[in-house]
């Protein structure tokens, strides 16, 4: 996989070199019309135009191989050409060899061509043959936006604000170890993907059909039953590109996405966690069904790596955004590596955590807002978040009651103790309950996305 990888490294780092003297000569406007159209077209095609050598050499050296009954049909400088080669040759030799270049040209071209659509800059993958030299692509709009986090929570607040901007950045924990995933990745060895595909999906242009391809599990099937097509695409890229990383960024160009998602780090990372009872736990999904009250939390690796991508997300962004999700095995997760934490700390935009509307049995029981914010503290070593954004706004008592039957609770607002602390509040109604879930509550994702945008700008929002 790692030879893999470098291999298509490589190709994309020539690649690139080339770029930049392509580019030059096309922004010089030192050539006529007719010849940018001309090198447009050559430059577009130039996978094709190499397939379509090697089936010309293939073709001639099947004539070649079959003592050339129909070369008479031929121009007559191919007459001439293959009947220096039969001379000279052997007719059998030549014409197998022939036959083997062109299938290794046509083999090559195909192999460009794919590689190309997957990993090479849009500027060459989307060329008109007469199109005139324009300006560069519009940048996009919007603010520079990190969110992260993980689970249904933080591709809920993707879909609002892709709604506001094209530049954001969801960065997702990998400690999952449950279900499909948690299946892939002990069989595989890769990062579980699941999380990925909800942020994936939650991103995409197309979100109704692609959401629905994305979460589709299958029902049957030796092996595919509780796998989602999505798991499976994500695995099958990372073996084909190398790893995680590299398949997240080749789907985002399939689906189209608003924006980037990043696996926090690369690191085969596993959770373990500390109970006031004296227990210790391992494993994300074991750690969410054991309940009792956690004291402590870490991962193993002690100190996973960051991707550079993800260091630089956060260096560059106007607003950094923590949930919502699960507090102790979909967020903190991402707080565990160290390089994503120091990079929050130095980082001077507005840092917001989003809360949760209602406690989670077995993580957050009995949990109160500033409860939330002395955890993510404790495992931080520090305040990262100058701002808590929460919910406050009237729930249904129905939905209240089917919450209460597995000891589930809205969380509560200490406004006295959130001042005390130093953290700014910002509320607002943020629930959306029901919307397809049966009777769960969820945060609902445009208005999440409108109440955060409005610290950045205060005047009214402006869709993309």
């Amino acid at each position: 996989m790692v030879a893999i990888r470098e291999n298509n490294l490589w190709l994309l780092n020539l690649a690139q070199r080339l770029s930049w003297p392509t580019k030059l000569v096309l922004q010089t406007r030192a050539i006529s019309p007719w010849q940018t159209g001309l090198f447009h077209w050559l430059l577009g095609h130039r996978w094709w135009l190499i397939s379509c050598l090697g089936t010309a050499e293939m073709v001639l050296g099947a004539v070649v191989w079959s003592g050339g009954l129909t070369i008479h049909q031929l121009l007559e400088w191919t007459e001439q050409l293959m009947t220096q080669v039969m001379t000279n040759l052997p007719a059998m030799g030549s014409g197998v060899l022939l036959m083997v270049m062109g299938l290794a040209l046509m083999a090559t071209g195909e192999r460009q061509r794919v590689l190309a659509s997957s990993f090479l800059p849009s500027f060459y993958r989307q060329v008109s043959p007469i199109a005139p030299l324009k300006s560069p692509p519009d940048p996009g709009h919007g603010p520079k936006i990190v969110a992260i986090g993980g689970g249904t929570g933080l591709s809920s607040l993707l879909k609002g604000l892709k709604e506001y901007s094209d530049h954001i950045t969801a960065i997702v924990t990998v400690a999952d170890d449950g279900g499909s995933s948690g299946r892939l990745r002990q069989t595989f060895g890769i990062q579980p993907p699941g999380d990925l595909r909800n942020c994936l999906a939650a991103l995409a242009e197309e979100e109704q059909l692609l959401t629905q391809l994305f979460q589709y599990r299958f029902q049957t099937g030796d092996g595919l039953v509780g796998h989602s097509l999505g798991n499976l695409l994500l695995m099958a890229m990372a073996h084909i590109t190398g790893d995680m990383e590299q398949a997240v960024m080749a789907s985002s160009r399939v689906l189209a996405t608003r924006g980037q998602v990043l696996p926090a780090t690369l690191s085969d990372m596993h959770l373990w966690a500390e109970l006031t009872d004296g227990r210790r736990i391992q494993g994300e999904s074991a750690i969410a069904a054991a309940g009792g009250q956690i004291s402590r939390i870490g991962c193993v690796p002690q100190a996973p790596l960051a991707l550079p991508a993800a260091l630089r997300a956060i260096q560059e962004a106007d607003l950094i955004v923590l949930g919502p999700g699960s507090l102790y095995t979909s967020i903190m997760p991402n707080l565990l590596v160290p390089e994503i934490r120091d990079a929050i700390a130095k980082a001077t935009v507005p840092r917001i955590y989003v809360c949760n509307i209602m406690t989670q049995p077995g993580e957050t029981t009995a949990y109160s807002v500033t409860d939330h914010l002395l955890a993510l503290d404790r495992v931080c070593g520090q305040r990262l978040f100058d701002k808590v954004l929460v919910h406050q706004g009237q729930l249904l008592p129905q939905t209240l009651n089917h919450y209460a039957q597995s000891h589930s609770y809205p969380v509560v607002l200490d406004r006295n103790a959130i001042t005390r602390l130093g953290c700014d509040l910002i509320t607002g109604n943020i629930s959306d309950e029901g919307s397809g879930q049966g009777m769960g509550i969820r945060h609902h994702p445009q208005r999440l996305a409108r109440l955060l945008l409005q610290v950045l700008q205060p005047a009214p929002l402006h869709q993309c």
